[in-house]
């Protein structure tokens, strides 16, 4: 099972998201979180479709988490990436 939880600030592209999550399955658990219980070849599409065709449009104030609760991973996406990285301050 998946948790996709995403922060996206163009309401356009939001939307598109949303409506890609639930036509592949994903149930709408609160506004910006969904959970994915389904087979592997879905949950595989849901992450290529992410790669090809949102990662690029995200900016620098979106994020996606894919939290795999099955093999307790967290994939991230647009300015998630950044938050496990240690910043420098000057």
């Amino acid at each position: 099972m998946l948790i996709i939880s995403y922060d996206i600030s163009s309401t356009k592209l939001r939307t598109k998201f949303a409506k890609m999550l639930t036509k592949n399955g994903a149930i709408r658990l609160q506004y910006s979180v969904y959970e994915v219980n389904n087979t592997g070849r879905i949950l595989d599409n849901i992450r290529l479709k992410i790669n090809t065709f949102y990662s690029d449009k995200f900016t620098k104030d979106d994020s996606v988490m894919i939290f795999n609760t099955n093999s307790e991973t967290i994939e991230k996406y647009g300015n998630a990436i950044h938050r496990d990285k240690d910043m420098l301050f000057f």
